[in-house]
């Protein structure tokens, strides 16, 4: 090889090799960057909030069964003016008491060997009601009074009142906001304990409210609207992914 093809091939040489160190570098830094795009840390915020039904709804019914329909019907009949003058004495307003139509169901007669006959045995009739009120202690009273009419002879039927709270909706954005908030310090505190920091919130999910009795450990993929309960605990959840850097 003569001096000149050597001073000629050198320089191109330098030129090649220093074009492979800058290609490795720049290819080295798009990786490092993309790795850090990818480094994400995702952690779930929850806030817990005790609160107290607002509202209360109580069932319940008279009922007779008798074999002569219309005296089944005057002594259901007897049955509700009476629920009705109880009502009233205890000052429940008019307003507050919903009486559902009468229902009347016939009771079929079988032989001894569970044969029907084709004939009517007896009549149930059946008087339901509901209360709806805001007056919550009240009512919860009233329906534990209520043995009062059972004593008296009145055929009463008492389901447990359902408690419930009508304010939800104010709740919700400050309950969510709180949520994200506990999110973002837990990922503070995991981003720090490796020296590192987090960056931008890359998504939001938000979970569903679980509002179950006070101090409960129920929960539901579904949520929990537990109605047995005066109080209660509203608690909401956040999961919130951020960028790390």
């Amino acid at each position: 090889m003569s001096d000149r093809t050597s001073t000629t091939t050198f320089p191109a040489m330098a030129i090649l090799a220093l074009g492979i160190v800058l290609a490795a570098f720049i290819a080295a830094g798009a990786i490092r960057d993309a790795k850090l795009a990818n480094d994400t840390i995702t952690v779930t915020g929850s806030a817990k909030k005790p609160i107290r039904s607002d509202f209360v709804v109580w069932r319940g019914a008279v009922s007779c069964q008798r074999s002569n329909l219309q005296e089944a019907y005057r002594e259901v009949i007897r049955y509700t003016e009476r629920l009705k003058q109880y009502f009233t004495q205890r000052q429940i307003p008019d307003s507050l008491v919903t009486f559902r139509p009468l229902e009347t169901m016939q009771i079929p007669e079988y032989t001894a060997n569970g044969s029907s006959t084709g004939r009517i045995s007896a009549y149930n009739l059946r008087q339901s009601f509901e209360i709806r009120s805001s007056q919550v202690d009240k009512i919860s009273s009233l329906s534990g009074q209520a043995m009062e009419l059972i004593n008296e002879g009145v055929n009463l039927e008492s389901y447990p009142p359902e408690y419930l709270y009508t304010r939800l909706a104010e709740l919700r954005s400050e309950m969510l906001a709180q949520a994200a908030a506990d999110a973002k310090n837990r990922a503070e505190s995991i981003a720090s304990s490796v020296d590192c920091k987090i960056g931008a919130v890359r998504s939001v999910r938000m979970g569903v409210f679980q509002i179950t009795a006070r101090n409960s450990t129920d929960v539901s993929d579904y949520g929990i609207y537990d109605t047995m309960s005066l109080d209660k605990d509203i608690t909401a959840v956040v999961s919130m992914t951020f960028a790390v850097k």
